[in-house]
């Protein structure tokens, strides 16, 4: 089971919902690629064109779009921004190794093997076909 870690799903005030957390949106430069890339590793399929997909998890969606279509569509700049990969998606899984062995089909260098980390999690990491940072992890006994 995959899902989208997410530490505040929806945030109340006075008891009354405002906002919810609903996914995340990759900008790339070629979004079949990457849509391919993120429906084997996740077991899901991607809905959408050579655009703009959409991939559902459990719990959020991961989105990919376009770089060309993010300009010219929404007046996005990413000037100043384009590639620096500052972020890390993070899917929680049941069980990391077994999780590994099997993306080993589709990812030929990892960042880290699985690793029991002090904070308690067992995890594993690596870049996805644009470079941004990839963690698959599992929630353990402390």
């Amino acid at each position: 089971m995959l899902s989208v870690e997410t530490t505040i799903s929806a945030y109340a005030f006075q008891g009354e919902e405002i906002m919810e957390f609903c996914g995340i949106c990759i900008i790339t430069e070629n979004v079949p690629r990457l849509a391919t890339f993120y429906q084997n590793i996740l077991h899901a399929t991607a809905v959408g064109n050579d655009v703009h997909v959409e991939i559902a998890t459990d719990m959020n969606s991961l989105a990919i779009y376009s770089k060309s279509a993010a300009i010219n569509d929404m007046k996005f700049d990413l000037s100043s921004c384009w590639g620096i990969g500052n972020i890390t998606l993070m899917f929680r899984v049941d069980d990391v190794d077994a999780e590994y062995e099997r993306i080993k089909a589709y990812v030929s260098e990892f960042m880290t093997s699985p690793t029991t980390y002090l904070w308690g999690t067992r995890a594993f990491h690596f870049r996805d076909p644009d470079g941004n940072i990839v963690d698959f992890f599992s929630r353990i006994a402390t």
